[in-house]
């Protein structure tokens, strides 16, 4: 059971790496700003929530963007370039780097969490996880050729 969780684990990271795959700045602003707002719009934030909600979040979204776009292309990049011609001693030095950036994101979010309790409550904390969530899911359904406005609500 934990190898079959950490697969799943691992195809998500996958599935995000290729979902955050940089587009070009315009863009990149623009889907931000959508988050923000969609965001701010879900949390209901009162203006000193928000005054300390959003340095903190934004750290954890650059770091977040750091670990996934810079290690994770370097591990896609690897795999489609030699996925067939590795041995079994690089995938599996490759599956433990993957692993540790795994790691590295779980506690990334978990710092997250512990930095936001003291500035809003665990219900929006929650909220909050939710709303990446929904936002991810209308971003994707938009790129698969759905709808092209902002994302909205389920």
């Amino acid at each position: 059971m934990k190898t079959y969780l950490k697969q799943i684990s691992l195809l998500l990271i996958f599935i995000s790496a290729i979902t955050y795959a940089q587009p070009p700045q315009g863009k990149r602003d623009k889907v931000k700003s959508l988050k923000i707002a969609f965001i701010s719009d879900e949390l209901a934030l009162t203006p000193q929530e928000a005054e300390k909600f959003w340095p903190i979040y934004n750290t954890f979204e650059d770091k977040q963007f750091v670990l996934r776009h810079e290690k994770m292309k370097s591990y896609m990049d690897r795999m489609e370039t030699s996925i067939d011609k590795i041995t079994e001693k690089e995938a599996l030095s490759l599956l433990t780097q993957m692993e540790s950036t795994e790691d590295e994101l779980y506690h990334l979010r978990k710092k997250l969490i512990t930095d936001l309790k003291g500035v809003i409550s665990a219900q929006k904390i929650i909220k909050l996880r939710k709303a990446e969530e929904d936002f991810n899911r209308n971003l994707l359904k938009q790129f698969r050729g759905g709808r092209q406005n902002q994302p909205t609500k389920n």
